[in-house]
């Protein structure tokens, strides 16, 4: 039986007497677990201490009397009072014995007196009111696979021999660079290969030295507020937009500001502009939720006006790889002359989650700064997992695997719009079907999401609600996000159909 601190939990906070230490000792000394029993005495007497249990200036019986009682060695007593006595909870006192020593300062006694007791017998919540925020507004997902869970790729179809075997290759020729701590920005050979497919893929303008290697969109996010926002700075944010986003600049201490997305993306009005921010946040290739593309036109109003208010772009261009019927279009970046926009990616979504590896491209007058903060801050690592994707994108393994992909999603977006179309007809408005993991559904009025989404939870659906993506739940979209990467072409079209029963319920429920 493994050891566990459970068989010394201490509940009576009433001090002990000498003659009942024995049989205090006694009920918590388990002899069959494989933790020496010396271990198990020097547990119970440090947590009765600390938990004032044994009172200060106690004696304790002397090391023979215990052991005869306890109808043990001598030695084992003799173990457990010298290491409680070598970490300062017991004291000898010459010719008078082992007493437990005051380890309380002064200034927590006279606080725990003068502390007043709830009534309400509720404990106050340890989590700042910023944490406490965060907690309750959080958009994370217990369940990360399945019918129909957005933005997971289907990591079954990874070549995994492929990479085992770059990974082995990595490990023979292993050396003491690969296994230390990132000096500042990135294995250098990875950053050279993400400058490299950036420049001919999405026609991002940058050196290797711009390229920033994170942990994926979080930490970016998270480098960039810390070194260029101050608390208090306001950030415009897409309405809806990833709940990630807000979460993390929200942390930092910097206001998301929603503004409106409509069919060309963004939609800056003449209130918003008279009140410039310092971050703008968009996804302007393809814009999550709801799959709009920004339009020529409101992508060059925002990088004049970012340059002429001093606010900085941050582009997330999380998933533009995957366009079905049509090329990828040319990041933001790519148009920037002004060096307003920092442009983040990750490979979650072209290879696997658990990866945990994206990009930050900084202009170059930041590169040097950032590449110090992110080793500072963060102290990056995994060298060795950066090697193997660099072979991975050099050997072209990369790109045949997106290719491939591509093909494996358009047919499964294909399956799941034939399963809505054969369900609602042209009842229920699709958006964002040309690109990207995932699609949206909008809801006829009355619809609540939500409850949708709970109904099908319980059925085995994931079906994220839209209305959590917005910031003002009042003029909030209801409507379905729908993730088709993961789920198997045989599986879409069932899947649906549970989805279907409990979407058309609910519409019957509102006529």
């Amino acid at each position: 039986m493994p050891f566990s601190y459970s068989h010394f939990e201490i509940s009576d906070r009433s001090t002990l007497r000498l003659a009942t230490l024995p049989d205090f000792l006694l009920q918590r000394i388990d002899r069959d677990l494989t933790v020496p029993v010396n271990r198990q005495i020097y547990q119970v007497v440090r947590e009765a201490i600390l938990s004032q249990v044994l009172p200060v200036g106690m004696k304790l019986p002397s090391s023979r009397d215990l052991a005869n009682e306890l109808n043990m060695s001598r030695n084992t007593v003799m173990h457990a009072y010298e290491q409680l006595i070598a970490e300062g909870y017991l004291e000898t006192r010459s010719g008078s014995g082992t007493f437990i020593a005051d380890t309380v300062p002064d200034q927590i006694a006279n606080a725990a007196k003068n502390s007043p007791v709830s009534s309400s017998g509720k404990e106050k919540s340890m989590l700042s009111e910023r944490g406490a925020k965060l907690i309750r507004h959080a958009g994370v997902c217990e369940l990360q696979w399945g019918a129909f869970m957005p933005g997971v790729p289907d990591v079954t179809m990874f070549p995994n021999k492929i990479w085992a075997r770059l990974q082995n290759k990595v490990w023979r020729r292993s050396r003491a660079h690969l296994l230390t701590y990132d000096n500042g920005g990135g294995y250098m050979p990875l950053r050279e290969a993400i400058a490299e497919y950036l420049r001919a893929a999405r026609s991002v303008n940058c050196t290797a030295e711009q390229v920033m290697i994170t942990t994926g969109i979080h930490q970016s996010i998270d480098l960039v507020a810390k070194l260029l926002g101050e608390n208090g700075n306001k950030a415009w944010v897409e309405n809806p937009c990833y709940w990630g986003t807000r979460s993390v600049l929200q942390s930092q201490g910097i206001e998301p500001v929603p503004i409106q997305v409509d069919q060309e993306g963004m939609q800056l009005l003449a209130p918003d502009l008279r009140n410039p921010p310092r971050f703008i946040f968009v996804t302007p290739s393809h814009q999550y939720p709801l799959g709009v593309v920004m339009s020529l036109s409101r992508r060059r109003m925002l990088l004049e006006y970012a340059a002429a208010n001093d606010a900085w772009i941050i582009e997330d261009d999380y998933d533009s790889e995957f366009r079905y019927g049509s090329r990828p279009l040319a990041s933001l970046q790519g148009m920037d002359t002004h060096d307003r926009v920092l442009y983040m990616g990750t490979f979650s979504k072209t290879m696997f989650p658990g990866l945990r590896i994206g990009f930050l491209v900084v202009p170059e007058g930041l590169s040097k700064a950032f590449a110090t903060g992110l080793s500072e801050l963060y102290r990056g690592g995994q060298i060795s997992t950066q090697a193997v994707l660099t072979d991975f994108i050099k050997e072209g393994y990369f790109t045949s695997y997106i290719r491939r992909m591509r093909v494996v999603y358009a047919e499964r977006l294909r399956l799941l719009t034939e399963a809505i179309k054969g369900n609602f007809g042209d009842a229920i408005i699709i958006t964002g079907s040309d690109a990207g993991l995932h699609l949206a559904l909008k809801l006829p009025d009355g619809c609540e999401d939500y409850l949708i989404s709970e109904q099908a939870m319980k059925a085995g659906i994931i079906a994220r609600p839209l209305s959590r993506y917005y910031m003002n739940p009042e003029t909030a979209v209801h409507g379905l996000l729908l993730g088709y990467g993961c789920v198997p072409d045989e599986e879409i079209g069932p899947a649906f159909d549970k989805l279907a029963k409990i979407i058309k319920a609910s519409i019957r429920k509102n006529i």
